[in-house]
């Protein structure tokens, strides 16, 4: 059996409305998108929704688990459905496209603190940052020539 939207919001605690189950049809249809997109998104759908109550929903849905939010360096803060795999990342360092990749096993990056300083930690966020396909189809002469940037999105002199 399918579980619904409505089915979803009442597991995690949350009633029902019209706004949520909008802004959840627009995640659903364009992950990884800014709370911009999905105000103008849910607004097609629910034309009297204000930008407030969008990002009051965006609020609650991450907060019950429901949405994560990802903040790349340098952009704004993503919003997308695939919760709870601790999947990763790909952006492009042009156009900002934004790629799930599943996590790795065996020997791949540092996912493991060396010391955790009293931490407990329960997730690891790694963003791996290039050029996408039709970013270097279109420009390669340009691509060869974007600065490097360090593993926190900063750029390296």
């Amino acid at each position: 059996m399918e579980t619904t939207w409505a089915d979803r919001l009442r597991a995690a605690g949350l009633r029902v409305t019209r706004p949520r189950l909008s802004v959840l049809d627009v995640l659903a249809e364009h992950p990884h998108a800014d709370a911009d997109a999905i105000v103008t998104g849910a607004r097609e759908l629910h034309p009297s929704l204000s930008p407030q109550a969008v990002y009051g929903v965006l609020k609650a849905l991450v907060a019950t688990g429901l949405a994560r939010r990802i903040e790349p360096a340098g952009a704004p803060a993503l919003f997308e459905l695939r919760v709870g795999d601790n999947h990763h990342h790909l952006v492009c360092r042009s156009c900002g496209a934004v790629a799930d990749v599943d996590c790795a096993v065996g020997a791949v990056a540092c996912l493991t603190p060396s010391d955790t300083a009293g931490f407990v930690v329960d997730e690891a966020e790694v963003v791996f940052w290039g050029l996408c396909r039709d970013c270097r189809a279109v420009a390669p002469a340009e691509a060869a020539q974007v600065p490097e940037q360090d593993n926190r999105g900063g750029v390296r002199a």
